[in-house]
């Protein structure tokens, strides 16, 4: 097993500091994705770079975070990883739950490792709420409650199954992402371990979620991924009762 962690990276230049050393004191070698951010925190991600075991992978304009992750999960495949921890660059998630992830990811090589939110005071309580209708709808389209929250960027891929569902399906580029590669691994027979973590929002942080657009974008997955749950049902429907 070869784990690295991708950090998708849009003008977040002071955090993902503290991220990606934090990461590297667990022992993971990092790759930065700059996801075409503004020429000061593209500076500091240079500078961020010239770290032992932190490497920069420069998009040429914005992809969105799907676009970021994909790009990073493929390229991580071309430098021998095996498994990809994925995080946000913002600080939210607590990286003192590394080695659980890890160790997860070590004892069960085949799964997916979705972290689990515990949320502290500092959450929007319209964002908390919001999450609901996703799991609902995640949960009716994977015919199953495998995934328990599939808006957390806190998680770890197997990444043979992963880059070869980003392969074989047109997947969101942007804060729909997480939703969909969770939906499609489970499509996928890829088991999951939903990993307890705790998520705080940062009073300085810097949110790239767009309430208008990104609802529109996440309410136009959830009908694609509906259709697409009624002609694997049968199969699903199979799979779970053999097993």
């Amino acid at each position: 097993m070869t784990l690295g962690a991708v950090i998708p990276v849009y003008n977040h230049a002071v955090p993902v500091a503290g991220v990606a050393r934090a990461l590297r004191s667990h022992g993971l070698p990092v790759l930065l994705v700059d996801d075409g951010s503004e020429p000061g925190c593209a500076q500091a991600l240079d500078r961020l770079a010239t770290e032992p075991g932190i490497a920069l992978l420069r998009l040429p304009e914005n992809q969105g975070k799907g676009g970021a992750v994909m790009a990073g999960l493929r390229h991580a495949r071309t430098l021998g990883w095996s498994h990809a921890l994925q995080i946000d660059a913002d600080g939210q998630h607590d990286t003192a739950d590394v080695p659980t992830f890890v160790a997860q990811a070590r004892a069960h090589p085949g799964h997916f490792v979705c972290g689990c939110p515990v949320y502290d005071a500092s959450v929007p309580k319209g964002r908390l709420y919001g999450r609901y209708a996703t799991h609902v709808w995640v949960w009716i389209n994977t015919l199953s409650f495998a995934v328990r929250d599939s808006m957390c960027g806190f998680r770890i891929y197997p990444l043979a199954p992963t880059v070869a569902v980003l392969e074989g399906a047109r997947i969101g580029r942007r804060m729909d992402f997480d939703v969909e590669i969770a939906v499609r691994l489970v499509w996928a027979a890829v088991p999951v371990i939903n990993q307890p973590t705790r998520v705080r929002y940062p009073e300085d942080g810097v949110s790239h979620f767009r309430v208008w657009r990104d609802n529109v974008l996440i309410s136009t997955m959830h009908t694609r991924l509906f259709f697409g749950m009624l002609r694997r049902a049968p199969a699903m429907l199979w799979r779970r009762w053999a097993a």
